[in-house]
């Protein structure tokens, strides 16, 4: 769900038409031969790990014009998650579409595992290829497929003056003869982008909110050329929006290459306005947090006077790298440092999905592998108050590395590990708030602990998706850390977990400094040592999950309106 510099909560295409050709040309092929590897292999018991959960579209408190409007947004979401599967892998969507109709029981699985993915790699075994797909290229299809990161850093050694182009967050790199050459997003994708503008601005003129409609029509125009930082700007200044919607390539978790590059990600967002008047000690005090972070002060801007709107809203249709993998049940965005620093940003709990989770993953999980007395610690809303604590403490900390040659951007500091270690930095910062708030009155003592044991029981639920995937790879760290600070422990004789209250917050402390100071330092080699000592899932964990193999690892929305 950065779903900050992150990622909170996928990525690219190419303009090369001949590759894409080639790539499309070699999906109707596996379909025609006789079955490529991997094609015909039984998914069914993949598809047992995601849970089908309706997300229905109520819009009994909409008047017709806000459900034409909405109509609108839909119609621009489609034409999105069409350009992320180019991104992610143009093959998969190939594939995708050439299953549409057909009443073969193995045709719909394969169709619904391509969904769930948003291509033919399963994000939750580590990229493992199916369909009749190869090895996954590390940086989708936004980078040539053979292009390493060597070759890459090497390029841009040579050639400084490209070195702004190739690593904009917004170009797709190919290759021509010898040389890497940068095309921008709207060019590349400008097949997409131009419908998408067009049903933005009709959905503004549908628009009774000003603020609102201003928003949707400078979000039509940075599409087509790449510049979100006005509509990023007024998207901060909507106050209580009924309707809203994430629109925009903000995410860099596909590129594995660089850790760089953005993905389009898309939901359509309907307001609970008495969830969201509950938030308001939250925003209160996020400035007080800030100042209060383990961190020398040059590395922690001050967040007073900054925008910090929060929204909990119901998602009825998303799409892009919030639709395929990961189902993030929050977000914080934008991720551009310069509007943390001008304006902060923004923090949207998607409210179908937390309850989704809740229900059908984390409390069964809990209920497993947590230690009997503390089973009943593990809540709902110790849940959301750590997931509302996670998305505040995306915008916490520096804004920019502070390195031996100079200011930097972090992402392009740290590379790849910057989305696992912003994940995890989330995560601990927003503990280590919720204990300032606490020891400030402005928090229950006692609900802390409902919140470690629904935070850990919440890394049970992640590290199911695997080490390789963001989440997974931060919490898995985590994990490793608050046991080996004695925070987490493990009864041999049940098989359980406990949460050692007395130890926990001394150990947040510990791995919110050395995180914070991870990012302020934009030290790669310092990041990649920590998640190789702490990266790995112990032998002990992963026969316990093996005991919660038949709860789901994650939800699969149905959505009220057609997706394809």
């Amino acid at each position: 769900m950065m779903k900050s510099h992150r990622p909170c909560r996928f990525v690219r295409f190419c303009r090369r038409i001949p590759a894409v050709l080639a790539l499309s040309l070699v999906a109707v092929g596996a379909l025609a031969a006789p079955a490529a590897p991997g094609l015909d292999a039984d998914l069914g018991p993949e598809l047992a790990k995601f849970r089908p959960v309706k997300m229905p579209f109520d819009s009994s408190a909409l008047t017709a014009r806000q459900k034409a409007l909405v109509d609108k947004l839909v119609d621009a979401t489609r034409l999105l998650d069409e350009v992320f599967w180019q991104q992610a892998d143009p093959a998969g969507l190939a594939l995708y579409k050439s299953l549409a109709g057909s009443t073969r029981p193995h045709d719909q699985q394969l169709r619904r595992m391509l969904m769930i993915n948003g291509g033919r790699y399963d994000l939750i075994r580590e990229y493992a290829p199916f369909g009749g797909a190869g090895p996954r290229p590390p940086g989708g299809s936004v980078y040539p497929p053979d292009l390493t990161r060597a070759e890459f850093e090497a390029y841009v050694r040579k050639h400084p003056e490209q070195k702004a182009a190739l690593y904009n967050p917004l170009t797709v790199i190919e290759r021509k003869g010898d040389a890497l050459l940068a095309t921008p997003y709207h060019v590349a994708y400008r097949k997409w982008l131009e419908p998408m503008a067009k049903s933005l601005r009709e959905a503004a003129a549908l628009s009774d909110d000003a603020g609102f409609a201003d928003f949707l029509r400078l979000r039509a125009t940075a599409l087509l050329d790449d510049d979100y930082f006005k509509s990023d700007i007024a998207w901060l200044g909507l106050v209580n929006p009924p309707i809203d919607i994430i629109f925009a390539p903000y995410e860099s978790y596909l590129d594995s290459l660089l850790g760089v590059k953005g993905s389009y990600g898309a939901s359509v967002l309907i307001r609970d306005e008495a969830e969201s008047r509950k938030l308001d000690v939250f925003q209160k005090y996020v400035a007080e947090i800030q100042d209060a972070l383990p961190l020398s002060a040059e590395d922690r801007p001050s967040k007073k006077g900054l925008q910090t709107p929060m929204e909990v809203m119901d998602a009825p249709l998303r799409g892009g790298d919030l639709r395929h993998g990961y189902q993030a049940v929050a977000d914080n965005l934008p991720n551009d440092p310069r509007i943390h620093e001008l304006k902060g940003t923004k923090k949207i709990f998607f409210k179908n999905f937390l309850d989704a989770r809740v229900n059908y993953v984390i409390l069964p999980i809990a209920k497993k592998l947590i230690r009997e007395d503390q089973v009943s610690l593990a809540t709902a809303d110790g849940y959301l108050t750590s997931t509302l604590m996670h998305e505040i403490s995306h915008g916490l900390g520096p804004a920019f590395a502070r390195t031996p040659s100079g200011r930097r951007d972090i992402r392009e500091a740290i590379g790849p590990e910057l989305s696992g270690l912003e994940e995890a930095k989330a995560t601990i910062v927003g503990l280590y708030g919720l204990k300032w708030l606490a020891d400030h009155g402005e928090f229950p003592q006692a609900k802390l602990t409902e919140c470690y044991v629904s935070e850990v029981a919440g890394i049970f639920r992640t590290v199911r998706f695997g080490v390789a995937e963001a989440h997974g790879r931060a919490e898995i760290m985590e994990f490793n850390f608050l046991a080996e600070q004695g925070a987490i422990s493990y009864d041999n004789a049940t098989g359980r977990y406990a949460i050692e209250m007395k130890v926990m917050p001394t150990a947040i402390a510990a791995l919110a400094k050395e995180l914070l100071e991870q990012e302020a330092t934009g030290d790669r080699a310092r990041v990649e040592a920590w998640f190789a000592k702490y990266g790995a899932l112990p032998a002990q964990l992963a026969s316990a999950l093996g005991r919660v193999s038949d709860i789901p690892v994650d939800v699969d929305p149905v959505s009220d309106f057609v997706e394809h």
